[in-house]
């Protein structure tokens, strides 16, 4: 992730790098990450990364679409960056903004909706 790109739509920051799939039958690989500075609890930390996943998965759909059209390898990496606990449909609406950023970063025409 060091030579990758990233886009930002706080307290979301998505990093990504994109490579030509080799063998590879994942076509998009995530993770996420939630600063232990900004919250001591494991618990916490938990649930915002729980939050992150479940908005990512609902989303992911034109992304992954995009990868095995192009034949391509996405990793994408999402940090959570805002001090407080976030509720779920302010991950919603900042994963779909963020992934729309993405993808047009990625040369893909933004949806119209």
């Amino acid at each position: 992730f060091s030579k990758g790109k990233s886009v930002s739509k706080y307290p979301l920051r998505l990093v990504y790098v994109e490579n030509t799939d080799e063998h590879n039958s994942e076509k998009v690989l995530m993770g996420v990450s939630v600063s232990k500075k900004y919250f001591k609890k494991a618990v916490d930390r938990n649930r915002v990364k729980r939050l992150l996943r479940e908005a990512y998965r609902v989303q992911q759909h034109d992304l992954k679409k995009y990868a095995e059209v192009n034949q391509k390898e996405v990793s994408v990496f999402i940090l959570y960056t805002a001090k407080e606990l976030p509720v779920y449909q302010d991950v919603y609406h900042n994963i779909e903004t963020a992934l729309q950023k993405l993808l047009k970063n990625l040369g893909v025409l933004p949806k119209l909706s």
